[in-house]
């Protein structure tokens, strides 16, 4: 009776110690991997034995059973996420557990601004460091992403949205085109639709117009002006006249070296708006939400014509002889 006893109490103390050593291993933060950080992908449908075994080869957890043991107290065996994961500093299994539960996937920031060209974004793309501005310039011809808006685009350019994204350094240039896309498809909701049908425009004549209209001004309450402008003057066969589809003109030719001159207007080009009527083929920049809306609700104004005031404003005429008088005085005395 005596030994069953002792038997009893030895094997409730191995219990306890064992109890207290995998609690302790559960909590003690590790880190097993040489130099500053390590990444560990988890492909999409792996489980918690494969997950395990990843982490513990790269030194991120001290054993697969020690995770799996710390996922199985957690309950979160099926709710670990696929992704990339950054590691750098030393952390306890039931911490990388509540990390892979919460998705806590490694991402790069880039932004774009409204306004960029497909080669701007290009730049852009290539300094973020997830690609070269060649692989950009390739995904952003994939014009079946926009097939079924567009039918006639030639390249993503005005369809790339500009935003702020968060995406996997496996991302790339495809991943991040295909998120700008669904960034300009989430925007290009029901009510712009509606609002273009109702004026007759089709998709891509209003990222046209909404690309001219970031370029030309930033100044928020002149956006609807500015749209009201350009499209006055499609409505009585006018010129356009907009000094932003020239430069885009010499920047498909090669041409553009940052100062439009005179002889820069007579540039031979479908998306020279001084030698031809009507919108240019296609849009000339990503435009932004506010100008996208500026180009279906137009201001409700007879204006055809504006100046720069060189302050980030316009002065608008309704006929050329105050337009010239606006000229006289922003541009020709405002510079002597």
């Amino acid at each position: 009776m005596k030994k069953l006893l002792l038997v009893t109490i030895v094997l409730a103390g191995v219990c306890a110690g064992a109890a207290w050593w995998a609690q302790r291993m559960l909590q003690t933060p590790y880190r097993g991997f040489p130099g500053d950080e390590v990444f560990v992908e988890i492909p999409a449908g792996t489980g918690v034995a494969g997950i395990a075994d990843r982490l513990a080869r790269a030194g991120v957890v001290p054993h697969a059973l020690i995770f799996r043991a710390a996922a199985r107290v957690a309950n979160a065996d099926r709710r670990l996420q696929a992704g990339e994961y950054r590691f750098a500093d030393a952390a306890a299994p039931r911490d990388i557990v509540d990390r892979l539960e919460r998705g806590d996937v490694y991402t790069r920031t880039i932004t774009f601004r409204e306004g960029l060209t497909i080669w701007d974004m290009a730049d852009v793309f290539a300094a973020s460091g997830l690609g070269s501005r060649d692989d950009f310039l390739r995904a952003a011809n994939g014009v079946e992403r926009i097939r079924a808006l567009d039918p006639e685009a030639r390249s993503l350019e005005g369809y790339l949205f500009p935003d702020t994204y968060r995406l996997p350094r496996s991302a790339g240039a495809a991943g991040t085109v295909d998120a700008m896309v669904a960034g300009f498809l989430r925007v290009y909701e029901s009510d712009l639709r509606v609002a273009a049908a109702e004026r007759g425009l089709s998709a891509r004549e209003v990222v046209t117009i909404a690309s001219l209209i970031e370029k030309e001004t930033a100044s928020p309450p002149e956006r609807p002006i500015v749209s009201a402008v350009y499209q006055n003057r499609l409505r009585i066969g006018m010129g356009l006249q907009c000094d932003p589809t020239v430069i885009y003109a010499l920047l498909l030719a090669g041409k553009w070296n940052g100062n439009l001159t005179r002889e820069n207007l007579q540039v031979d080009s479908p998306y020279n708006t001084y030698r031809h009527a009507g919108l240019p083929p296609g849009p000339i920049a990503a435009p932004g939400r506010a100008s996208l809306q500026a180009a279906v609700h137009p201001a409700e104004a007879a204006y055809l014509y504006f100046v720069s005031r060189n302050d980030g404003t316009h002065a608008f005429a309704t006929t050329l002889a105050e337009h010239n008088r606006n000229v006289q005085k922003w541009q020709v005395r405002f510079f002597r």
